[in-house]
């Protein structure tokens, strides 16, 4: 048995874990966790994979900005030689996959066709992905403590928060912002870092909660698209862990004022 032989499923599973880090902009979760690895393979230095995605018409701005986050993901680890990775059975695969064959960047990808530069799609949703994280952590707060008051939530602070996946979460989506991860911060914040006045903080609340919603909701429907259309990916995927508990939106509501 060769020494390549022997390093093979080591570096196939460091292959594994830096595609892990790579995440679908729109469901907030990486693409390993939602089966759209079809397949991996590491031939000494040369690493090749194909991604799938649930639908042929999912957007080709997310489809690039996967595939793209893929190859860069690989190609920083130290071993890797030539990289290649392949998008299967997209309505523009053959465009994708000629744009990454010749590092010709998004915009020299899609040339005409690109609405706005890769840097300003994935800030719009970082952004999204920050503001449902946010919106985990304080409605679990709300949950451990159903007597606060909903109002307090924007004097809370990073400190404040249990340590737990939630919390390490949210400061994920706050360095990738740029936003500041001191224990004095406060958690509920725009995203420019600024917090909102008390009598704002139920509306904002639930604002955000609609985007989580929004954001598992469609991570759901994606899940089970890509089962339907590849029978047996489902053995690909992970399990989400999401908490049963509901709090309805009308609880957030405002306290009303007494008068006397």
């Amino acid at each position: 048995m060769t020494v390549a032989h022997i390093l093979a499923p080591t570096l196939e599973e460091g292959a594994r874990a830096a595609l892990g880090a790579v995440v679908d902009p729109e469901l907030d979760e990486p693409i390993t966790d939602l089966g759209f690895v079809r397949s991996l393979e590491v031939d000494g230095h040369d690493v090749v994979v194909h991604l799938r995605l649930p639908t042929s018409f999912c957007s080709p701005s997310f489809a690039y900005l996967m595939a793209s986050d893929a190859k860069d993901a690989l190609t920083a680890l130290p071993w890797t030689g030539r990289v290649v990775v392949a998008l299967d059975d997209h309505h523009d695969s053959d465009l994708i996959n000629a744009g990454l064959a010749a590092d010709a960047g998004y915009r020299g990808t899609f040339r005409h066709e690109a609405e706005q530069d890769l840097e300003g799609l994935r800030t719009t949703f970082r952004r999204k992905a920050h503001t449902a994280a946010m919106e985990r952590c304080l409605t679990a707060l709300l949950r451990s403590q159903p007597d606060r008051d909903v109002t307090s939530l924007g004097a809370v602070t990073l400190a404040d928060l249990p340590s737990g996946e939630h919390t390490e979460a949210l400061r994920r989506r706050r360095a990738a912002l740029g936003l500041p991860d001191d224990p004095v911060a406060l958690v509920m914040v725009d995203h420019d870092g600024h917090g909102y006045p008390p009598e704002e903080v139920p509306l904002r609340l639930r604002r955000a909660r609609s985007t989580r919603i929004s954001i598992d909701g469609n991570a759901h429907f994606c899940r089970g698209l890509l089962r339907t259309r590849y029978p047996g990916s489902e053995a690909d995927q992970a399990p989400r862990h999401d908490d049963p508990v509901f709090i309805p939106l009308t609880t957030l509501q405002a306290p009303k004022e007494h008068t006397t």
